[in-house]
């Protein structure tokens, strides 16, 4: 060999060198592995339980269907004993289009097709079988390396390690500051990184082969590259798909995705794509939400604990009543009041009531509120989402309306929000009995027509009986009246009582009673 000659970038490096590099790579595939493999599970699990609500059985569901893949690639990687090196790596390239493009592929598919259902589990499935094949494939090219005992010690540790900083990395990063479409695109990028440094330190070994499948790394990189380059607008063409109205605004924060649109006069507002208040009949919830409880006060109400009602209308309403000294309103999501505060489109209608020097913002979650709140109050407003999640029905429970009557003065009133008394009709009269099994003994339902959402529910509660004569004059109001109130509490024959179960926490009957009647109108 000449003084100039120079061998080729694999026999440069001296053998034990090359194998340190090589066995490092693989465990990095570990790593990456172990980290993928959680996210896809969590994006997914958290998609569909956005999109269908019942979180418990959407992520329940999702556990069951990954882990039955997974033992199935695991079971089926015992019969592939050729080219493994080639067949790990196109597992990858499988595994980074796949998991990257999950998540737009169940939005596209909920806006324009039947098939979301079909394509959860298929996705889901794929997903956990190429995840199966990984440990397998990992453990059985370290052999190369290492010892057994060193060989599975190193590859299971580093893929637990990737899955523990998953579980940190999505609700803390990911969730509220990418979100999950672009945290999708993003770890399918990362997942195609274990392809991409596995070809470069194989390289001589794959010969020829190793050039296609560096092609085809790069290519479908590229792809979910340009996806991710492009997602902002795909989500604003998607959000449009999906909202009636121009989106004036649209943030994802660590609980929830918060839309506003505006079509004309009518501004609305979207949690997690469900509709919470249009601008055009709005005053006619919101007026019976908090003027019937103050209509029927047998005393004077100074004092105001509001659970929810995070957009400040509910406080609009209270601010009419100059006798009310102070209004604490508890929120979990602070983005939701500096957006009251803060956005013009919602200060025009909410009339910037949240900076009235009357009421406090408390940002915390109701139940925790409610349990260590020591100063009672003489009306509490629950203003919450419909039960349409395992968390949300928590707040509709015997447990949680115990605390809020210790947080009541023992003449005071409590007024829910009791979703719709026609549409889910025994989710609405479960919320009726389980205020009564919590110790409330005079509960008074009642319900109005908005047009924005049809028949809606509320229930007036109180420990102490009321008589249901005005006390107090409706000169404020837009919608209200006197013979107007009478009637609010008279049910027809299709909307009268039904014999259902109390909500327990543990037991969130009001949950399936909610979503069952809905996939009832929805089939």
């Amino acid at each position: 060999m000449g003084q100039f000659d120079m061998p080729n970038d694999e026999t440069y490096l001296p053998e034990g060198q090359s194998k340190q590099k090589q066995s490092a790579t693989l465990i990095y595939a570990a790593f990456i592995a172990g980290l993928c493999s959680i996210i896809y599970e969590l994006l997914i699990a958290t998609t569909v339980s956005y999109f269908m609500g019942d979180s418990v059985k959407f992520f329940s569901l999702t556990i069951g269907l990954y882990m039955a893949a997974m033992g199935l690639g695991s079971y089926i990687s015992k019969f592939i004993t050729d080219k493994l090196l080639q067949r790990f790596v196109i597992a990858e390239v499988l595994l980074g289009i796949i998991g990257g493009v999950s998540v737009p592929l169940l939005y596209f598919t909920y806006t324009t097709t039947a098939l979301f259902y079909p394509t959860y589990v298929v996705l889901t499935l794929c997903i956990g079988f190429l995840i199966g094949l990984e440990i397998p494939f990992l453990t059985r090219l370290m052999e190369n390396y290492q010892t057994l005992k060193s060989n599975i010690a190193n590859i299971l540790s580093f893929d637990y390690l990737g899955a523990l900083i998953a579980t940190i990395v999505f609700p803390f990063f990911l969730l509220p500051v990418m979100g999950i479409y672009q945290s999708s695109l993003l770890f399918g990028l990362i997942n195609m990184s274990i392809a991409a440094v596995v070809l470069y330190t194989h390289r001589t070994t794959l010969g020829k082969a190793g050039k296609k499948l560096q092609f085809l790394t790069a290519f479908m990189s590229l792809v979910i590259l340009v996806m991710l380059v492009f997602s902002s607008q795909a989500l604003k063409h998607w959000d449009q798909m999906l909202y009636n109205g121009r989106i004036v605004h649209s943030e994802q924060t660590p609980y929830q995705k918060i839309t506003l649109t505006k079509s004309k006069d009518d501004l609305r507002l979207y949690l997690n794509g469900v509709l919470q208040f249009s601008s055009v009949d709005e005053y006619r919830y919101h007026e019976s939400l908090v003027m019937v409880p103050m209509t029927y006060a047998n005393k004077i109400i100074e004092r105001v604990l509001v659970l929810g009602a995070g957009d400040g209308l509910a406080v609009r309403e209270l601010l009419k009543y100059p006798e009310i000294k102070q209004i604490v309103l508890v929120d979990l999501d602070s983005r939701m009041t500096e957006l009251a505060m803060n956005n013009a489109h919602l200060t025009d209608i909410n009339l910037a009531s949240l900076a009235d020097k009357k009421v406090q913002i408390v940002i915390d979650d109701a139940f925790v509120f409610l349990k260590k709140n020591n100063q009672p109050f003489d009306l509490i407003i629950n203003d919450l989402p419909d039960p349409n999640t395992i968390a949300l029905s928590r707040l509709y429970s015997k447990q949680y309306y115990q605390l809020a009557r210790e947080n009541l003065m023992y003449d005071g009133l409590m007024v829910t929000q009791a979703t719709s008394p026609f549409f889910v009709r025994p989710a609405f009269w479960s919320i009726v009995k389980t205020i009564e099994a919590a110790g409330f003994n005079s509960t008074y339902p009642y319900h109005t027509n908005v047009p924005s959402f049809g028949d809606c529910g509320f229930v007036l509660s109180a420990l102490q009986p009321i008589k249901l004569t005005p006390k107090r004059s409706l000169k404020d109001s837009l919608f209200l009246t006197q013979e107007s109130l009478l009637s609010m509490f008279i049910f027809e024959k299709d909307l009268q009582i039904l014999d259902v179960d109390v909500n327990q926490i543990d037991k969130p009957v009001v949950l399936d009673y909610y979503l069952n009647s809905w996939r009832y109108f929805s089939d």
